[in-house]
């Protein structure tokens, strides 16, 4: 198990609750793709392959704004 450090997670973004933001959401994406298109024989839980792909900054993301609803 491999332990990522707050300093980790803010170095490609702006903070360390952002960059867990971030992994979570691609996390999840990983899980909602197929089982087939994910590499054999690897079994590394898709939370640690989310946060390392966020370390080495492979991930690219935006903040979008949210709109306000206008009642």
């Amino acid at each position: 198990m491999r332990v990522f450090t707050p300093d980790e997670a803010a170095q490609h973004t702006q903070s360390k609750y952002l960059g867990v933001l971030v992994a979570a959401k691609y996390a999840r994406e990983l899980n909602s793709l197929p089982r087939e298109t994910l590499p054999l024989g690897e079994e590394k839980k898709l939370t640690t392959k989310a946060l390392e792909a966020l370390v080495s900054g492979q991930i690219e993301f935006r903040l979008v704004t949210r709109r306000r609803r206008e009642d």
